[in-house]
């Protein structure tokens, strides 16, 4: 059964564009990012089954970008181009290790989705009902996982 990619594509290229954006954290790059997860779709099209096309594009995407900063990684343009990489990353990146470290902590005690469910409502800004759909929990459901999520994270925030 093949996918309609005109739907998909006008239903979730917001959500993929912010998610890559969030990642890569440069919009021309994450736009040719949200491109290749849609050309990636219409490589297996005639493949897919997919039962919830949102969760689908968004793993693909967030995917996609981390290949895209692995390569990066890997094969910075030119000397002068590394180092002002390396000089513009080195705070960030102690910072972000914090943030991974306390991240882990607070979703070390939660069920798997809730972070998928977090990062759908308060990074990709979807409304709670469109969480609620994409992983079959009813709208209280996942205001009181997230309403949980955000207790545990003051929880955590006090002790540290």
């Amino acid at each position: 059964m093949g996918v309609d990619i005109q739907t998909l594509y006008e239903r979730y290229a917001p959500m993929i564009h912010r998610r890559c954006r969030a990642l890569l954290r440069n919009d021309e790059e994450a736009l040719e990012a949200m491109q290749d997860v849609f050309v990636e779709v219409c490589r297996r099209r005639d493949r897919l089954e997919v039962a919830s096309p949102s969760s689908f594009l968004y793993r693909t995407a967030t995917n996609v970008c981390l290949n895209r900063i692995r390569s990066r990684r890997r094969r910075p343009q030119d000397a002068d181009t590394e180092l002002v990489e390396r000089i513009a990353t080195s705070p960030v990146a102690e910072e972000r290790s914090l943030i991974n470290v306390f991240l882990d902590r607070v979703f070390a005690r939660e069920l798997p989705n809730t972070r998928e469910m977090a990062v759908m409502h308060l990074v990709d800004g979807m409304t709670l009902e469109e969480v609620a759909g994409e992983v079959g929990l009813s709208v209280s459901g996942v205001r009181k996982r997230l309403r949980l999520l955000k207790a545990h994270v003051a929880e955590l925030k006090e002790v540290a």
